[in-house]
């Protein structure tokens, strides 16, 4: 384009003035102190406690565009555990155990129980994944994990064996937390703030499997279930993998009989045990012909 074409830009982009100012060829006191940087390449500055609401909007919308240009119209998310074995791992798990005290003997032997889950949310990410669907040029039912280990890890697995990318939304900890080696790397996000982070995790969910897990997939789920219990969502397929670990945590029932939810809340969530039970129930709340 030349100077005189209608369609040019008439000021710089950030970053052709970015290559300014580091080319300048003049270092003086004043172009060498912090408050000479341009505000959006001033790290420092974007970190004060007074840039946080910055801060959540660059969460917001770093992963929301990146999402938008991989074509990602919807998303299978699956919450669970960071310690459940995979089937593979069980024994090793109850193995390290046996030189511990019987408490922990008794944890190890029912983490290993739970490997069956590990195994379930694999088999419904691929399952998932092979159907491929493409609505509006979107994809549809993409997975999306934690990005973790675990339940996050199987989900990822279960995608990456279908031969179809998924998502990994990952958080910082104060201890070290990376993504599992099955997300897509241009799918794998990494957030600061737990809520911009749950947020991402339902803005394009279409159906939610929950997988026995600790506090964060309490956290994950009960937000879950509040959302649309308030309406403030709209009613999804919220498949509950593990009845008997459930039932044993959380007296569903008890909480309507004491009258602290309806009892026609218990049917914001479907129990499910296998893959299968759970995609067929995604099948039939959407009427996706031949899905079931």
């Amino acid at each position: 384009m030349t100077e005189k074409d209608l369609q040019d830009r008439k000021f710089y982009r950030a970053g052709e003035e970015t290559q300014f100012a580091e080319q300048a060829p003049d270092r003086t006191p004043q172009t060498e102190h912090p408050a000479y940087k341009l505000a959006f390449r001033d790290t420092d500055f974007l970190l004060r406690d007074e840039l946080r609401p910055v801060r959540f909007q660059l969460e917001l919308l770093k992963p929301e565009m990146l999402l938008d240009e991989a074509r990602v119209g919807s998303t299978m998310v699956i919450y669970g555990s960071a310690r459940i074995p995979s089937p593979e791992q069980a024994q090793a798990t109850i193995d390290a155990a046996k030189t511990g005290t019987e408490f922990e003997q008794k944890v190890a032997e029912r983490l290993a129980a739970k490997a069956k889950y590990y195994d379930e949310a694999y088999k419904l990410a691929k399952l998932v994944s092979e159907k491929a669907i493409i609505e509006d040029g979107k994809r549809q039912f993409v997975v999306c994990s934690g990005g973790g280990p675990s339940i996050m890890e199987a989900a990822n697995k279960g995608a990456s064996d279908a031969g179809s990318e998924s998502i990994g939304l990952n958080i910082i900890l104060p201890h070290e937390q990376a993504p599992n080696s099955y997300v897509t790397p241009y799918l794998s996000l990494n957030f600061h703030y737990f809520a911009l982070r749950k947020m991402h995790f339902l803005l394009r969910a279409r159906a939610v499997a929950v997988f026995p897990g600790g506090f964060g997939t309490f956290d994950e789920f009960f937000e879950l279930l509040t959302l649309v219990q308030t309406g403030k969502m709209k009613p999804l397929p919220i498949l509950l993998f593990g009845k008997d670990f459930w039932t044993r945590v959380i007296d569903f029932d008890a909480l309507a009989e004491e009258g602290t939810i309806s009892k026609r809340d218990l049917d914001l969530f479907h129990w499910c045990e296998t893959a299968e039970e759970a995609w067929a129930h995604i099948a039939e709340f959407y009427d996706l012909n031949g899905g079931a």
